[in-house]
């Protein structure tokens, strides 16, 4: 930390850039987590133990589905599904509840914004390091795809980019509605939400086993349209649908992330 204030100190005559205070932030979550390593492991096994559980245990007893024209066993198919679990349940970890808990309880947005650093800096900095986290279960959950014989494209490769979208979606609009949120209560909408999603984002079954009304539903949820990314990269059957799932996720990240930071200037700043 002597660091971080160090720099920051440096830089108290002039405003700080963008990327600089980013990466401050960084730099600042980097040593409170570095002691505590093992908190990256429970986001990225449990999607292990469902591939494991379902898409090979379950896999005995479906011989797969198809997929853009393609017939693929069921643990290829389920398995990028998890891979965008994965993205989602880190970037959503660190934007809900230590976000709340930065923001409420230990109060260091107010100590931050004491220094050169913006509401701005503070949402990019958080958003950052939400991404870092949920690429990093991505990456991880990636070679476990790749041991296992579950990425059959090279495309495969750009799935870490994707995720990192999936990050980007999910960890500015869980900031977003974290500003809203008044005690640890409220966190129970955070699960409410979050395992319906799960559970009807095709990942487990194609999107033509639920019927038309759900099936849209399910089509304008974030997750899904991550899962649709993903899918088509490993499997290397890209179609329209990518580009759609690109630009759905970067603009719902964009009005999260400018949402965060009017919420921020009406929590703090006034």
């Amino acid at each position: 930390m002597a660091l971080v204030s160090v720099a920051v100190g440096r830089s108290a005559a002039r405003p700080l850039g963008a990327g600089e205070a980013t990466g401050l932030l960084l730099y600042r979550n980097y040593l409170a987590y570095r002691r505590a390593w093992y908190i990256f492991l429970t986001g990225f096994l449990e999607p292990v133990f469902y591939l494991f559980s379902i898409g090979v245990g379950v896999g005995q007893l479906v011989t797969g589905f198809e997929f853009n024209g393609h017939e693929i066993p069921y643990a290829e198919f389920v398995a990028p599904g998890m891979l965008a679990t994965s993205a989602m349940n880190g970037a959503v970890l660190d934007a809900t509840f230590n976000f709340f808990f930065k923001l409420k309880y230990n109060k260091l947005f107010d100590q931050l914004l004491a220094t050169p650093l913006t509401t701005a800096d503070i949402a990019r900095g958080e958003l950052s390091w939400s991404l870092l986290r949920g690429g990093i279960y991505s990456a991880g959950f990636l070679v476990v795809m790749v041991a296992m014989g579950l990425a059959s494209s090279w495309w495969a490769l750009l799935a870490v980019p994707a995720a990192l979208l999936i990050g980007l979606c999910f960890g500015a609009l869980g900031m977003a509605l974290t500003t809203y949120m008044r005690s640890w209560q409220d966190f129970e909408w955070v699960n409410l939400a979050m395992m319906p999603m799960f559970l009807f984002s095709a990942t487990f079954f194609p999107l033509s086993a639920y019927p038309t009304g759900v099936a849209w539903v399910v089509e304008a949820t974030p997750l899904y349209r991550g899962v649709v990314l993903c899918r088509e990269l490993t499997t290397g059957t890209l179609s329209w649908a990518s580009a759609v799932s690109v630009v759905y996720l970067v603009v719902l990240g964009a009005v999260g992330l400018a949402l965060v930071r009017r919420r921020l200037d009406a929590l703090l700043l006034t």
